[in-house]
């Protein structure tokens, strides 16, 4: 008997009758020989119907009162998902996150869970019941809803099956795996069976939108074996474990790409010492992440600063960086919002030289001209225009041979 924490979407309980199929999958489990839990996320599109509610009453929410609003979308779904499973014949019981008291801190709208308490839970699962319990949830010390931020019951569910020691979290979404890139993009994409916690990681950080990073960064923490399933077909999924776990290894595991980026440049800034701070200090100060960084000196004394940020913040961080190279004398300030960040990733990196030569040869052969790299172990990342997305990621998933099935490193 194997204790498994099963994680449903937004899509997979969509609808009264896809409650119900995620009643049948879970009982089918229950058969087995399986002890259940199971973490549901909010009906598709209802955390932003309630969102909409709010701003109709006030244009930036309480926080705290947009937590306890928001909440109840998963309140909805445990409960219907309970009264299915009881339907059929199989004990249930539903809980919110404040019931099951997964602790959180205080920060409302992207809280982080400090602790919880599984006594409840594993009382009813030794009663043979299945646990339904509202994901993306939790309480703080003072007893007020939190929210654990978007894609956050993926974090719930990882989280609790790291407190029960559960044998395996099993994240059921509308894709049956992790892909080797974008079958929208490269129809010839092919499922992964198995990926790395650090190469997941990457993964997520650069584009991908399977699993929330959070939720990655807990399971590779407490060693939680991750498989992403669909909860629309039978499979195997894709089974997201330790790197020595993992027996055979590509050099690249797959192609990430990120659209939501803009370009920044300042050119003829003074070259010395703190310029780099002076640029972007105030940047970080407006709360707006940067990504990519390039700095190029010239022959005169100045020097050519570029970086990226995300496509929302783009008009923010253009007003900043054009008032500090005012005060800094700098020649000219100009951005760029048609770009697209392209990365491969692969632990087999370590051990195999030559994959960012081969990788800008690639786009070279394609005249696809790259306008910023960043590396680091296990993955390499080029900036380049955004009407090469499709041809790049083709090209390279060619290349590296990603449609094939995988071959042995050793």
């Amino acid at each position: 008997m194997a204790l498994i924490v099963q994680k449903y979407g937004g899509t997979s309980v969509g609808s009264v009758e896809r409650i119900g199929a995620v009643a049948d999958r879970v009982i089918r489990a229950r058969q087995a020989g399986d002890d259940v839990v199971v973490v549901v996320s909010a009906m598709s599109g209802e955390t932003n119907r309630l969102i909409d509610l709010a701003k109709q009453i006030q244009e930036r929410p309480c926080e705290r009162e947009l937590d306890s609003l928001i909440a109840t979308g998963e309140q909805v779904t445990t409960a219907l998902l309970s009264m299915a499973l009881q339907k059929r014949g199989q004990k249930a019981r539903s809980y919110t996150g404040a019931q099951v008291k997964i602790l959180t801190d205080s920060a409302f709208n992207k809280a982080r869970i400090q602790s919880i308490d599984t006594h409840v839970i594993t009382d009813d699962l030794k009663a043979g019941r299945v646990v339904v319990v509202a994901g993306f949830q939790g309480v703080n010390a003072n007893g007020d809803i939190t929210t654990l931020g978007r894609g956050g019951s993926d974090t719930s569910a990882v989280a609790l099956a790291a407190a029960l020691n559960a044998d395996e979290c099993q994240i059921y979404t509308d894709v049956d795996g992790v892909y080797t890139t974008d079958p929208r993009v490269e129809p010839r994409a092919r499922r992964l069976d198995q990926i790395t916690f650090e190469e997941m990681l990457e993964m997520a950080s650069l584009g991908s939108k399977v699993l929330q990073i959070r939720s990655v960064e807990f399971a590779g923490k407490y060693n939680v074996p991750l498989r992403v399933l669909s909860s629309f077909a039978d499979g195997p999924g894709t089974l997201i474990t330790l790197e020595d776990e993992v027996v055979e290894q590509a050099v690249i595991s797959g192609i990430a790409f990120n659209r939501d980026e803009a370009q920044l440049t300042v050119n003829g800034v003074p070259d010395s010492p703190g310029v780099a701070y002076s640029i972007l200090g105030p940047v970080a100060e407006s709360n707006i992440e940067v990504d990519m960084v390039l700095q190029n000196t010239g022959r005169d004394g100045t020097t050519d600063f570029t970086f990226t940020v995300q496509h929302v913040d783009y008009e923010k961080a253009l007003g900043i960086v054009r008032e500090q190279a005012e005060k800094l004398g700098a020649r000219e300030v100009s951005g760029n919002t048609k770009i697209v960040k392209i990365s491969l990733v692969g632990v087999g990196m370590r051990s195999h030289a030559g994959i960012a030569a081969k990788m800008f040869k690639v786009l070279a052969d394609e005249q696809i001209n790259i306008r910023m790299i960043s590396t680091s172990e296990i993955k390499i990342s080029v900036v380049v225009d955004d009407k090469y997305l499709e041809l790049a990621v083709r090209s390279l998933h060619e290349a590296f041979e990603l449609d094939a099935p995988i071959a042995s490193i050793g």
